[in-house]
């Protein structure tokens, strides 16, 4: 029964997304409308597609780290990706692809990084420096990035921030594909591992003794979430707190195992997303807020209550 609550919720939030907006329609021509095929449904899709990745990787990460404050972002992912972003607006790169390619590239290179500082201590990924090193890099690309910022022109000092704040406003049938090009090889990768997180769980060597391969499963799953994210980032922007809270909410309910956690965080994360990218571009239309400042809004409560959760049991 929940999960059949789970999918007509997502569809209402589909249907949701399709129906508001800042231009008023008339039901019957809805269906008929450019703005809805052109404009409204594949960023509603983007929108879903983009909160479903984040919540897959989030609790993927949280599940290899075995830290309940592992979020996506959190490994540097997003600051390599706005250092990216910004160097393309900074350098008036043309093209319509220039700034998504260079947010790509700018995260995976801070997930080499990252991935290269974890392996410090040996061959084995040890998920303490990897959470310090993610840290550390993101520090220091936010110090660069803010360094652009500071010496760009208004207009491009703007865009950069609207960036870095994420939004769905360039959506298009084009960037849905290319997020459906993306994601399903890293999706892939992170389900089939749900049985050896579960496993994780219990400790490394636990995990080691029940036939999991440690190594291996950890190197799979940090480059196969990051690559989930990378690809969320490089069309959306930087979006924070889907892939933080959206874990935690799907184990209150769902419970931990990874075989339905990760699908139905997949769903909660998409239905969080598309839900908060509605709000944005109607509650003070006809301007458009930028998505990452309502999922602030509507993350940090949920996060503080799951937080008093946590301390008072």
């Amino acid at each position: 029964m929940k999960y059949v609550v789970l999918v007509g919720a997502a569809l209402a939030t589909l249907a949701a997304a399709l129906l508001v907006g800042p231009a008023n329609l008339p039901l019957a021509d809805l269906f008929g409308s450019p703005i809805v095929w052109q404009l409204r449904l594949p960023r509603a899709v983007l929108a879903f597609l983009v909160g479903g990745a984040l919540g897959v990787a989030g609790a993927s990460l949280q599940a290899l780290v075995r830290n309940p404050l592992a979020d996506p972002f959190l490994l540097g992912l997003s600051g390599g990706a706005g250092l990216g972003a910004v160097a393309a607006i900074a350098l008036h790169l043309p093209g319509p692809w220039a700034l998504p390619l260079a947010a790509f590239i700018g995260a995976v290179g801070a997930m080499a990084l990252v991935y290269r500082l974890g392996l410090m201590g040996g061959a084995e990924l040890d998920p303490r420096i990897l959470l310090l090193g993610g840290v550390a890099v993101g520090a220091f690309a936010a110090a660069v990035t803010t360094a652009l910022v500071s010496l760009a022109e208004a207009t491009e000092l703007r865009n950069a921030f609207l960036w870095l704040w994420g939004g769905f406003s360039g959506a298009s049938w084009t960037t849905v594909l290319v997020i459906l090009a993306y994601a399903p090889l890293p999706l892939g990768v992170l389900v089939a591992a749900a049985r050896p997180l579960d496993l994780l769980a219990l400790g490394e060597e636990p995990a080691q003794y029940l036939g999991a391969d440690v190594r291996r499963l950890k190197q799979g799953v940090y480059l196969a979430a990051s690559l989930l994210t990378a690809a969320a980032v490089a069309v959306a922007g930087v979006i924070g707190f889907v892939g933080l809270v959206v874990p935690h909410v799907c184990r209150l309910v769902w419970g931990r195992l990874h075989r339905t956690l990760l699908p139905t965080a997949f769903l909660t994360g998409g239905i969080l997303l598309a839900a908060a990218d509605t709000l944005a571009r109607t509650v003070a239309a006809p301007r458009e807020l930028p998505v990452g400042i309502v999922t602030a809004l509507l993350g940090v409560p949920v996060f503080a209550f799951l937080l008093r959760r946590w301390t008072v049991s």
